[in-house]
């Protein structure tokens, strides 16, 4: 998908002359692991590049980076671009500085409940929970400590950046479990008393309401989709006005679709008719719907559908909604097949295909007897 993450890299890039923009977030999960690969880190170096000589970009680690592969070089790169994915700097924000009001921006990565409670530790010696939001809420507390010290001496509007599962947030089939005894989410409470929230994490655009409170919190979501449970996505940037006094106001900004994401079903003449035509180009998910197996059922489609990432035959009624029974060391190997046979295809083999399943199995036997 490199091609792919480039056209929305370029998209931003020009989003960001266009529009001025002071900074660009990204809050964590900037590569897919923790050992990118090369072309996918020559990506990001390019994309840093040329964001920088526009505007300050800021990035915080996620559960897919390695914090520390992430963050090499962050106190020797440019002001321009800071990498903020140490726990003991989430209390260090970068001040984005204006003609009337400033803005701190504090960063959170990803916090491991096992690797960052030692240094979450408060000054009366209290552990933080061995929790997603135990962590949380301990680094978030020191945040604050240092917001209140910085607004005591000037004026000062605030945003966190957090890479959080966030309690009511819709997520898709894509984002990793962050799991961590037992719990893997946080009360949006925690984040009560900031201008803005920027969430990372999970793929979908989406406000994050925080009771009895003026913050205002969004997951900017993914620029692409990564699973079909996001095909319905409209995929966007916030671009976020913060003004001197007032609520922050949110445009959301499209992203470029350079291959969309459909699912397809269906006979197969229904699939290599003309009714689908239009999505030969596509990331496509097909289930196929004949009564049997289709000949050349994966061949054919994906001679036409050349993006195809999923084929699937899913007869419209019978074996889909069917649990395949359980193969013991017990049951006749002719039988087995026969079932698997009637699984697959939706019908009961006849007495010729019953015949050809007891011959192969016969040669197969007495092959292995000879050996």
């Amino acid at each position: 998908m490199h091609e792919h993450q480039a056209a929305f890299l370029e998209h931003l890039t020009d989003l960001v002359q266009e529009r001025k923009v002071d900074a660009v977030l990204v809050a964590g999960d900037i590569y897919d692991r923790a050992f990118p690969a090369v072309e996918t880190v020559r990506l990001l170096s390019s994309a840093l590049t040329r964001l920088s000589a526009h505007t300050t970009v800021i990035i915080t680690s996620g559960n897919h980076d390695s914090a520390t592969r992430l963050g090499f070089g962050s106190a020797i790169m440019r002001d321009s671009v800071r990498i903020l994915s140490t726990v003991d700097g989430v209390d260090t924000p970068v001040v984005l500085e204006g003609d009337d009001h400033d803005v701190a921006v504090y960063g959170l990565p990803y916090l491991d409940p096992d690797l960052a409670r030692p240094s979450l530790i408060a000054a009366d010696g209290t552990i933080p929970a061995r929790s997603h939001e135990g962590v949380l809420a301990a680094a978030v507390h020191r945040v604050r400590e240092d917001l209140d010290v910085r607004t005591r001496a000037r004026p000062l509007r605030s945003i966190l950046m957090a890479h959080a599962f966030v309690v009511g947030a819709k997520p898709s089939e894509s984002e990793r479990d962050i799991t961590i005894g037992g719990v893997d989410s946080t009360s949006s409470t925690i984040f009560d008393g900031f201008d803005y929230v920027a969430l990372g994490h999970l793929h979908g655009p989406q406000v994050v309401p925080v009771p009895d409170s003026t913050t205002l919190a969004r997951y900017s979501g993914s620029p692409l989709a990564y699973s079909f449970s996001e095909k319905d996505h409209t995929k966007s940037s916030v671009l976020l006005d913060l003004g001197a006094e007032g609520a922050p106001t949110v445009e959301l900004i499209p992203a470029p679709v350079p291959r969309a994401l459909t699912h397809l079903e269906g006979t197969m003449d229904e699939l290599l008719g003309p009714r689908f035509a239009r999505h030969v180009n596509d990331w496509v998910r097909i289930w196929v719907t004949d009564a049997s197996y289709p000949s050349d059922m994966q061949s054919r489609l994906r001679g036409s559908f050349p993006h195809a990432l999923v084929i699937q035959h899913l007869p419209a009624t019978g074996s889909a909604s069917i649990t395949a029974p359980a193969v013991t060391d017990a049951m006749n190997p002719v039988e087995v097949a026969g079932e698997f046979v009637a699984y697959v295809t939706n019908q009961d083999i006849d007495e010729a295909e019953k015949q050809l399943l007891n011959d192969a199995y016969d040669e197969v036997t007495r092959k292995a007897r000879i050996a």
